[in-house]
């Protein structure tokens, strides 16, 4: 597919789901041994059009996440490479014990997405929410995590994974009418983040679908003042150390997340500050240590602090706890 504006603006449209559909169509070109496996999740996984021109390339389990791993696993052993969808939710807890030992363990190069990660299906309530997905895959060793921040994102990574021989766990979050990010086409490269707004003062790391809300949130502060980087860290296992070593000498580094406070993409930074002993304050943002009812996504994002307003808000809260001192013109 040519990444044009057009293009952009339809990926956008179909979703995080349908995105993926768009991509796996593709890989067959790339890679021979490919294949795609799903838990009775052919048609939410996008990959109907994929059942029609390549049956023989596709395994659909049915409802039976743990038995998914297994037979992706067993695919991997004999040389194929697996794309593997399915709930992010049952991908990280349901089939846990299969994805710490065939992936984690045995390395196998299973390239597991996690879709409607976040609060993106919320109206089914707290056992199809994943707020705590990063944090399960983070403590098994030899995964590499990414969550990108738009459709040309999710696209431009799915490609890339043809060629990536370890394995990886995909968190997609937003559903359809996906916020654009990247308007145009752009390098990606898994381990590499991204600098999407250069600034002086303050320095904004996010991932997921919720990295376009921090670009609005920077040009608010902007407006008194205040000059924040925002950096879409997509990977987030391994992390971009470059980027971070880069940064350091910010006074205050702020993460934002559509995850649980506790072991995502801030628990990891904060973790890389302090074995480095470095000294940039940090404030993350992301979700309470809760269970949330079912309810919409705009209603659960409001709920979870996670607004525009609400995350501008609890920056100059923080700037004004800690009596942080920044240079506003």
């Amino acid at each position: 597919m040519n990444i044009t504006k057009s293009n952009i603006r339809m990926l956008s449209r179909i979703g995080s789901c349908g995105t993926y559909g768009q991509a796996v169509m593709k890989l067959p070109d790339l890679d021979d041994n490919m294949v795609a496996c799903t838990a009775d999740l052919c048609f939410y996984s996008g990959l109907d059009r994929f059942k029609k021109k390549y049956p023989n390339r596709l395994y659909n389990v049915g409802i039976a996440e743990q038995n998914l791993i297994g037979i992706a696993a067993g695919l991997a052993k004999e040389g194929y490479n697996p794309f593997v969808s399915t709930y992010a939710s049952f991908a990280s807890t349901r089939a846990l014990d299969q994805v710490r030992t065939n992936m984690g363990y045995m390395k196998l190069p299973i390239k597991l997405f996690g879709l409607t990660s976040g609060f993106s299906v919320g109206i089914l309530g707290a056992t199809h929410m994943s707020i705590e997905d990063i944090a399960i895959m983070r403590a098994i060793p030899n995964i590499t995590i990414v969550s990108p921040a738009d459709a040309l994102e999710i696209y431009k990574l799915t490609l890339a994974l043809a060629n990536y021989d370890k394995p990886v766990y995909i968190r997609l979050t937003g559903g359809m009418g996906m916020p654009i990010v990247y308007d145009e086409d752009y390098n990606f490269k898994i381990g590499k983040s991204n600098i999407l707004k250069e600034g002086e003062d303050i320095v904004i790391v996010a991932s997921g679908t919720i990295v376009h809300t921090c670009i609005q949130v920077a040009e608010e502060l902007k407006n008194i003042g205040i000059s924040a980087m925002v950096v879409n860290m997509h990977t987030i296992k391994p992390l971009d150390v470059e980027l971070l070593e880069r940064v350091m000498d910010y006074k205050l580094m702020i993460t934002v997340e559509e995850h649980s406070k506790i072991g995502g993409l801030g628990s990891s930074i904060a973790e890389y500050i302090v074995e480095k002993k470095y000294k940039p304050l940090l404030l993350k943002i992301g979700i309470d240590d809760n269970f949330y009812q079912a309810a919409s996504y705009n209603y659960l994002i409001e709920e979870s602090g996670l607004t525009k307003e609400k995350i501008y808000n609890k920056i100059i809260k923080f700037i004004g706890d800690c009596k942080i001192k920044l240079d506003i013109n």
